[in-house]
């Protein structure tokens, strides 16, 4: 069976080579939109017949596009073939319990950490990196056409070095050297140190100002990559956040999407009782942002999310992702005393169970 998002609507994503209108005939209902080869950025878009599987089904309704461009004959066959590869929103929410394993041990080997943010943003790296959205090659890590990941809540890096790790950046067993004295997986990202590290973040409010000079140098060198940037909702407080929120849909950057990690709260609390965001998706859309409001822990509502944010055009796309904090692990979710404080051993063997696969 093909896997994708179902859509209702008339428009074929289409990343890097605009976007196609499609007439759907009576017998359809919807247009599942799927994304295909990992790291490609393709996306498939189509109309099917009701419960019509297989690949044939994917043939079918590329046909159906109207008008059918020069580009999308010249990568149809490649996308046909590569649906077949496509992972399942099963296997990305399997290999999001994977990678929140993976942070945890980290954590708790390092006996500091923060977990609660690692955990809440595991849906957003693993769709990004597993689920065909992010261009990147792990045997070609500084590809100047490689798309751009900045992590700027650098605290919730270990769920960023695990995916690097199951990605092939680095090895499996590194991830026990964590905060450790002179390992290259710092508490925070360092450039320069593991390859697939973009930026140096965890001064909060600078991750989405980085990724504008992303954007904007691929403009100037001609190149189409997309960059995108993680940060939380706490560091959307700082002015410097306001600043390239207002500096992104001034220069245009359709190339640039920015995830808020909005799992209410920050080192102090909560964030609504610090200093409240609301209406947060009000103000992005008023600085000229395309703005998207999803269940940040909901698979396809993350893939879908990305994929559109990839294929829109003319300005930046923000995406609110409504997201727990500590997700997964029951006496974690919502207990800020996790924010930065690294479970014991036998927290940690609960927590393994409560993720286990």
């Amino acid at each position: 069976m093909v896997q994708g998002i179902w859509r209702t609507g008339g428009v074929a994503l289409f990343p890097g080579h605009g976007t196609a209108q499609y007439q759907p005939g009576t017998e359809n209902r919807a247009v599942p939109t799927g994304h295909l080869a990992p790291n490609t950025g393709l996306v498939a878009a189509g109309t099917f017949k009701t419960g019509l599987p297989g690949r044939g089904a994917l043939s079918g309704g590329l046909d159906r596009f109207i008008p059918p461009t020069p580009t999308f004959h010249s990568l149809r066959s490649r996308m046909t073939a590569a649906v077949s590869t496509t992972p399942s929103i099963e296997s990305l929410e399997k290999t999001a319990r994977a990678l929140r394993r993976h942070a945890l041990r980290m954590i708790a080997d390092a006996k500091s950490g923060h977990p609660g943010g690692s955990l809440s943003s595991a849906e957003i790296v693993t769709a990004l990196y597993f689920g065909g959205i992010l261009r990147h090659d792990p045997a070609n890590p500084a590809d100047p056409d490689r798309d751009r990941f900045i992590l700027s809540k650098g605290h919730g890096v270990p769920i960023l070095y695990a995916a690097l790790a199951e990605s092939g950046y680095f090895p499996l067993e590194e991830l026990k050297t964590l905060r450790q004295v002179d390992s290259r997986l710092q508490g925070h990202p360092v450039l320069g140190t593991v390859p697939g590290i973009e930026a140096s973040t965890g001064s909060l409010g600078q991750g989405l100002s980085i990724g504008i000079g992303h954007a904007v140098a691929g403009r100037l060198d001609g190149k189409q990559f997309h960059t995108f940037v993680v940060l939380g909702d706490g560091e959307c407080q700082e002015g410097q956040v306001w600043e390239a929120a207002m500096a992104a849909p001034n220069f245009e950057l359709d190339t640039l999407t920015a995830i808020i990690d909005a799992n209410r709260y920050q080192l102090d609390g909560a964030v609504e009782d610090i200093m409240s965001l609301a209406p947060i998706v009000d103000k992005f859309a008023a600085f000229g942002w395309n703005v998207l409001e999803i269940d940040g822990h909901d698979m396809g509502e993350v893939v879908a999310a990305l994929l559109q944010a990839r294929a829109h055009r003319g300005e930046p796309t923000c995406i609110i992702a409504h997201t727990v904090k500590g997700k997964g692990v029951t006496f974690m979710e919502n207990d800020n005393e996790f924010h930065g404080k690294a479970p014991n051993k036998d927290q940690l063997e609960v927590a393994l169970s409560q993720l286990a696969s």
